[in-house]
């Protein structure tokens, strides 16, 4: 549009009635949704880029496709945009990536998530776990000071499979055969320190072997580790040669000298196994997406935004800073 006509159109707009003005405001706004959604990926670019296949840092705007700047690195020819190298890349449809990360901060369903965005269900699938395999990779790398560690179950889960199940299918959500721990339980070993950092992993067995294979990475060597006194954990910490306070739950007993407690990281459970139910069972072999999807939420005091989950879906997210800490 030239320059004049623009003009004109603008002073026509103070014409509109209100009616008039809701109608082209709803027109606009899923321009305006696209426009955000290019803007935030393009921010992966913001400073002085590299190429992504040589890591090269002479690189040349090279014309632009897909509604994205392409960029031709000097030394190896090669070119790439902002999605070069992210889980995101090949994804279409990029204009609607803003309106499908709400979806995924409000925690709706795969089919929900599709009629809200105007997608397959499929895609709608194939995008949840493009946007969560970051997050999936982004928790805690070291605790220090008070920790809290506990174990949690989740159950064994082959949603999804069509073939080659190792058992006779459930019911939506279902139930184990049997009380108590089996090898139908997930095994989740969930770390807190008192800042909020946050690191959990999904073991093979939890035994003192396969948690001490995570835990003493993780911890300080002054941390002090508080635990409800678990045989494999009290273990390790001792293996380990750190402080280790035990809380006996089953006598009561909820604080240890006015400081030492689990609280933290079963508070931080009960809201995990609260937020999971609403997916009536998660396949085990996607599991970790879905404790990266709460470890992000928390990060954000759970009260994350569009924005801030597209951001960590790129690999552009502020939270990489906690990471380490």
């Amino acid at each position: 549009m030239k320059p004049n006509d623009f003009r004109k159109l603008s002073s026509a707009l103070k014409e509109l009635t209100p009616h008039q003005r809701q109608v082209l405001m709803d027109r606009l706004q899923p321009a305006a949704q696209a426009s955000a959604s290019y803007q935030l990926v393009e921010t992966r670019m913001t400073g002085k880029p590299h190429c992504p296949h040589c890591a090269h840092e002479q690189v040349s705007r090279w014309g632009f496709a897909n509604g994205l700047q392409r960029y031709r690195c000097n030394a190896c020819r090669a070119t790439f945009n902002a999605l070069t190298d992210t889980p995101l890349a090949g994804l279409r449809h990029k204009a609607k990536w803003m309106d499908y990360a709400k979806q995924l901060v409000e925690g709706t369903s795969i089919r929900k998530s599709a009629a809200a965005v105007g997608i397959h269900p499929n895609t709608a699938f194939r995008w949840r776990h493009r946007f969560l395999s970051l997050p999936n990779d982004q928790q805690a790398i070291s605790l220090a000071g008070i920790a809290e560690a506990d174990e949690t179950y989740f159950l064994e889960s082959q949603k999804g499979r069509r073939q080659g199940l190792s058992r006779a299918p459930r019911k939506r959500g279902g139930k184990a055969s049997q009380r108590g721990l089996s090898a139908e339980q997930t095994a989740v070993l969930i770390c807190r320190d008192r800042t909020g950092n946050t690191a959990d992993f999904i073991l093979e067995k939890a035994d003192k072997a396969h948690i001490g294979a995570v835990l003493k990475p993780l911890l300080a060597a002054d941390v002090i580790l508080c635990t409800d006194g678990e045989k494999a954990l009290a273990a390790v910490a001792k293996e380990m040669g750190i402080t280790h306070r035990p809380i006996n739950l089953a006598a009561g007993q909820r604080i240890v000298a006015g400081v030492y407690h689990v609280q933290n990281v079963n508070a931080y459970d009960s809201r995990l196994k609260e937020w999971m139910r609403r997916f009536h069972g998660v396949a085990t072999r996607y599991l970790g997406n879905y404790l990266g999807w709460r470890r992000l939420i928390e990060r954000h005091d759970r009260d994350i935004s569009s924005d801030d989950f597209l951001r960590a879906a790129l690999g552009i997210d502020g939270v990489q800073h906690a990471m380490g800490t």
